[in-house]
């Protein structure tokens, strides 16, 4: 009898390399790395794995692997037979194309194009363009701007130029009608345009439509000016400035259930050059999926930044060794944790969150709904749920999050945090459930709105009692409510039945499982903000001149350490009453 993949699994070795699972046909569902094989493959079969790694054990029937010598060569093979074989459980972004740059040839007369391959000729490249839009309207601006040579390279010599020439678009270096230097300051415009060094070249343009306009040349005047639009259009989109002349691109991924979307700005000399989504369903973690985005996405090598900044942990050394041995060039890899690349990547988690809850909301969820009531022995179909959850440090910033589904779905406006307050540092998941069930429903009931059909609980017996108790008290003995085990995704109920285990294809239980998942985010960002918080207190009571009753009048009256470094020192004094010397100080500090 053959191995089972459990069994398998135990049977690899304490080496570094690339895993392969296979399905029943032989067709391979998913493609890992790991430093230690027989760790990493043999933690997808321990209990208590969330939906998406027990959905992929479901479908694994052998599993084949690969010794490399350390963890960078499993990086880079993983990436080749990812590209290669493309397994739908790996994110596998634009079919494993590369993504377009722009190429300026290295010639004496060059020229400018798309492309998505690099050839290390000398040629300059611009790069890579996340939205393909932009890419498309740089080069019809180019085309408008500049008469470069639209044939093949390299360049071959004629008798008379081409129809390009006559119709204005091509200055005609094939026949010897231009001079390399003429030439070339066109190209030399190109890569200032490229580079947003467009100021320049807008003062130009603006010059030459005056200029048509008082020789009575209206048709001339007229190009320059719908081109100075064009070009004036470009430069707003660039301006979300910061005066860094660094380049530096900011990716943020965001999955609910086996969705993934991921979504990158792209910054070039302090001006926002490119943005764009990329969407894929994938099985493997938030740094799994990041790591396989920027191995494929900066694959090509071309323009690439000096810093990435990424939403979640990744082993950034690991990928600067995969950039600077495979591509020959230095980046940083971070993980901002305040200041502006903070905001800026923020600014990228909120586009990837809003698109990827997009596509879960896409999906209906009638037929899941209907299979709640039936196994659940509901009275209705459950087309409002509240989830709760709780999330904690150590006992400290104890807070439950709410949230709400509608028809299967995110409900954000009626989304709710709570602070709890009952437990005075201590650890009890039991009294937090209490507090925030009673908080929720006896605003409810006050305010007379409408209740849900099932309140379900991120936790096992215990917590789906305490809930139970708490609704009892407000006189709610009918609601219905459930609790819902991570370890086993096991269903309970506050009464004598026992508890339910549903499959894991079970619509019901994906629907379920989603709300938990959401309740444990929720929770757990509020959390961090707190503790966020609290460093915030730390700093600013370290300068001195600054003490607890200060510190907490900056915050209240600022909010963030961001509001208050947009201040000025007179502002900051006024406000909230404290020497204009200290503020001065405290704007020092906060800017070192």
């Amino acid at each position: 009898m053959d191995p089972t993949p459990k069994e398998q699994a135990k049977n690899l070795p304490h080496a570094p390399g690339v895993y392969i699972m296979k399905d029943v046909s032989g067709k391979i569902v998913y493609i890992g790395k790991a430093k230690d094989l027989r760790n990493r493959v043999t933690s997808y079969f321990l209990s208590g794995k969330d939906i998406k790694t027990s959905f992929l054990v479901t479908k694994i029937v052998s599993i084949d692997y690969i010794l490399t010598g350390n963890e960078y060569e499993a990086l880079v093979l993983e990436n080749n037979l990812i590209k290669e074989h493309r397994p739908h459980y790996n994110i596998n972004l634009k079919d494993g194309k590369s993504y377009p740059l722009i190429r300026i040839t290295n010639e004496d007369f060059p020229k400018v194009f798309k492309t998505r391959r690099v050839i290390q000729d000398g040629s300059r490249y611009f790069g890579p363009y996340p939205d393909i839009k932009s890419l498309y309207g740089y080069l019809d601006l180019i085309e408008k701007l500049f008469p470069l040579r639209k044939c093949g390279t390299p360049l071959r010599k004629r008798i008379s130029p081409c129809l390009y020439y006559h119709i204005g678009r091509c200055s005609g270096p094939c026949a010897g009608k231009v001079s390399k230097e003429a030439y070339g300051e066109y190209i030399k415009k190109v890569i200032d345009f490229l580079e947003g060094s467009d100021d320049e070249l807008i003062k130009t343009t603006k010059a030459e439509m005056l200029a048509a306009s008082k020789e009575l040349n209206f048709e001339k005047a007229a190009l320059q000016r719908d081109l100075l639009q064009a070009l004036e259009s470009v430069s707003q989109v660039q301006q979300v400035q910061d005066f860094s002349f660094e380049s530096r691109d900011y990716i943020a991924v965001e999955m609910r259930m086996h969705l993934a979307t991921v979504s990158i700005l792209q910054i070039r000399d302090g001006k926002l050059m490119g943005k764009a989504l990329y969407r894929a369903e994938t099985l493997g973690d938030e740094t799994e999926t990041l790591i396989h985005f920027l191995t494929q996405y900066y694959s090509d090598g071309g323009n690439l930044p000096q810093m990435i900044f990424v939403s979640h942990d990744v082993d950034s050394e690991l990928i600067r060794s995969f950039v600077n041995k495979e591509l020959h060039f230095d980046i940083e890899v971070k993980v901002p944790s305040e200041g502006k690349h903070y905001r800026v990547l923020r600014m990228s988690s909120e586009n990837a969150s809003r698109d990827v809850e997009k596509r879960l909301k896409s999906r209906e969820n009638p037929e899941a709904l209907e299979e709640l009531m039936e196994v659940l022995s509901l009275e209705e179909v459950p087309t409002g749920i509240e989830g709760f959850d709780i999330a904690q440090l150590s006992g400290k910033y104890t807070v439950a999050s709410l949230i709400s589904f509608l028809d299967g779905h995110p409900d954000k406006k009626n989304y709710r945090r709570f602070n709890i307050r009952s437990l005075d540092g201590r650890i009890d998941d039991y009294g937090a459930i209490r507090e925030a069930v009673t908080r929720r429903y006896s605003r409810l009931i006050l305010e007379k709105k409408k209740l849900p059909n099932l309140i379900m609980i991120d936790g096992g017996q215990g917590q789906v009692n305490s809930a139970k108790e708490a609704l009892v008290a407000l006189g709610l003995d009918t609601l219905p409510v459930i609790g819902l085990a991570k370890e086993r995704e096991e269903i309970y109920f506050p009464d004598e039945r026992e508890a339910l285990m549903l499959p894991l294809d079970s619509p019901g239980l994906r629907v379920l499982i989603a709300i938990r998942d959401e309740t444990h985010r929720f929770a757990t960002s509020l959390n961090q903000s707190q503790r966020s918080r609290e460093a915030s207190f730390s700093l600013l009571e370290s300068i001195p001149g600054i003490g607890e009753a200060r510190s907490k009048r900056l915050m209240s009256t600022f909010g963030t350490l961001e509001d208050i470094l947009s201040s000025s020192a007179e502002d900051i004094a006024r406000e909230t009453q404290i020497p204009v010397e200290v503020a001065h100080r405290l704007l020092r500090t906060l800017h070192l």
